[in-house]
């Protein structure tokens, strides 16, 4: 005896035919897609950067990213992960939305995190992937927006951390506001002193020694913590520094301050990476 089902019961769901049809398409194929989909927010950012209104500094990141994404490219998965699928065109979609009524740089990051959870969708097993969305976010044009809004904070903090440091030398030091008394003499904490900069170094660090040295993210994140404290610590030493020479010189010369910077943020960026690197899987 056959037994005819009904139509209805046997047809694969609309949904299901789309979301098997988005299997079929390669994940290069798809990522580009993606990419074009959000292109107005990748205009606003190059032309950030091209107006100066930006540091430049995201354009390592960028680099970075395309390299990973280059090495990455041979291992992408055939068949996505469609959680993360459907994680991306719903930040897709938000990203656009946001566009419309959101400050650009933040519909700018809903963007880049739409698209890193695209390339989680086709990612290999054991990628680290919250070092390539940290690097997605820090691509983008931030370091004048971060001076904006968190320069002010950083240089009260700094002030504060090296009045004490100078004070367990034996300096006679006090905080005002922004500016420390050193010896009598005033000393303005000004915006580049904030670290603003050594901030977006330190974790630019962290997500590219992270990603190259393949550490998971559990780890990864048990780990940001004392990246933060590594930079906080390097931009309280610098600019005790300049300020015990600022309070005993007129002027201290701008190669003097500059390489003195340098050499601090190559020790803070040092100590990062081996912090991260420290922390990898010992199995790798």
């Amino acid at each position: 005896m056959n037994i005819t089902l009904p139509h209805a019961a046997v047809q694969t769901s609309a949904p299901g035919r789309w979301l098997a049809a988005c299997d079929r398409v390669p994940a290069l194929a798809w990522l580009g897609l993606q990419a074009a989909a959000l292109w107005p927010h990748w205009r606003w950012a190059a032309a950030r950067l091209a107006d100066g209104s930006d540091d430049p500094l995201g354009v390592a990141a960028l680099v970075v990213l395309g390299l990973a994404l280059w090495r990455l490219a041979p291992r992408l998965r055939s068949a996505p992960s469609r959680a993360w699928l459907l994680v991306a065109m719903a930040g897709t979609l938000l990203a656009t939305l946001a566009a419309m009524f959101a400050p650009p740089l933040l519909a700018a990051c809903v963007a880049v995190l739409a698209l890193a959870a695209g390339l989680c969708a086709f990612a290999p097993n054991g990628t680290p992937l919250l070092p390539l969305a940290g690097l997605s976010v820090l691509a983008l044009p931030v370091i004048s927006s971060l001076q904006y809004y968190a320069g002010f904070p950083l240089r009260v903090v700094t002030a504060q951390l090296s009045t004490w440091a100078l004070q367990l030398g034996g300096v006679v030091a006090e905080r005002s506001g922004t500016a420390m008394w050193v010896e009598g003499r005033l000393v303005i904490v000004d915006a580049p002193c904030s670290g603003v900069q050594m901030v977006w170094m330190g974790y630019f660090c962290a997500c590219a020694v992270a990603w190259w040295f393949g550490l998971d993210d559990r780890r990864f994140l048990k780990r940001l913590a004392g990246v933060g404290a590594i930079v906080m610590i390097g931009n309280v030493l610098r600019n005790s520094v300049l300020v015990v020479l600022e309070s005993r010189q007129a002027q201290v010369p701008a190669l003097l301050h500059e390489g003195i910077g340098l050499v601090v943020l190559a020790l803070v960026c040092a100590a990062v990476a081996r912090l991260v690197h420290g922390g990898r899987d010992a199995n790798r």
